[in-house]
């Protein structure tokens, strides 16, 4: 269904990730808000791993709800808001996401809505109808 875009002229992903994912005409494409880190009864833990364990799954969550699955994202943007968890946040990712791995971008930001959030993650994923 999709096709893997990493050109020999282009520096190797640094991670589980690649540069470019082409998506067949006629695809359904699912485009997700930032999940937070919190639990439905606004639990929010302490450390990035758990944070972002719960924002894939509540993206796993919705890709059900849609007919869709990890294998149908194509596109991860998340976002934290301190370098050294860049690590586990892409250990988390890696575990939830399936070959061929889509293309992603992290990004460091200053803050979200609430101080206690760490990582907010959204997604877009595409299915061939």
């Amino acid at each position: 269904m999709r096709k893997v875009f990493n050109p020999a002229s282009v520096r190797k992903p640094f991670g589980q990730y690649n540069h470019g994912l082409m998506v067949p005409p006629g695809a359904a494409l699912l485009v997700t808000s930032g999940q937070l880190g919190l639990t439905v009864d606004d639990v929010i833990p302490d450390d990035v791993t758990a944070q972002a364990e719960l924002c894939f799954d509540a993206i796993g969550a919705i890709l059900t709800e849609a007919g869709m699955s990890f294998a149908d994202v194509i596109r991860i943007s998340g976002f934290v808001t301190r370098r050294e968890d860049f690590a586990p946040y892409m250990a988390v990712r890696d575990r939830y996401t399936l070959d061929p791995k889509p293309v992603s971008t992290l990004i460091i930001v200053n803050g979200f809505t609430r101080p206690e959030f760490l990582v907010e993650v959204e997604v877009t994923a595409a299915k061939v109808l």
